[in-house]
């Protein structure tokens, strides 16, 4: 098999799990912040409209190699996901959420 679907085959892993790891540890999240299990929901959403945000970013980046264009975007999935891992407050894990969710749309997209 060749390197490259491997690489693809686990960006694909790795934003899946982004994505789908804060569903499973809401309760606990809201907890550790002190708010509501509704509120955490927010978390989610944030990475969804990150998703919808980033989609477009292809666009601009159309003119450079794939090969790059992929690595930028996991470079930027993984300060979101250190961003959220850090995070100490509602504000700051939801920034975080959303630039994770940045570069999953351009990522499929590719």
């Amino acid at each position: 098999m060749k390197k490259s679907l491997i690489a693809l085959a686990f960006g694909t892993l790795g934003l899946g799990i982004a994505e789908f790891t804060m569903m499973g540890i809401l309760p606990y999240v809201a907890a550790d912040l002190n708010i509501g299990i509704p509120v955490a929901g927010h978390f989610i959403s944030a990475y969804a409209l990150g998703v919808c945000a980033g989609a477009p970013m292809l666009i601009l980046a159309r003119k450079r190699p794939l090969k790059h264009i992929l690595l930028a975007l996991m470079a930027l999935m993984l300060v979101g996901n250190l961003g959220a891992a850090m995070a100490t407050g509602y504000w700051s894990l939801l920034a975080a959420r959303f630039i994770s969710g940045l570069p999953h749309g351009a990522y499929f997209g590719v």
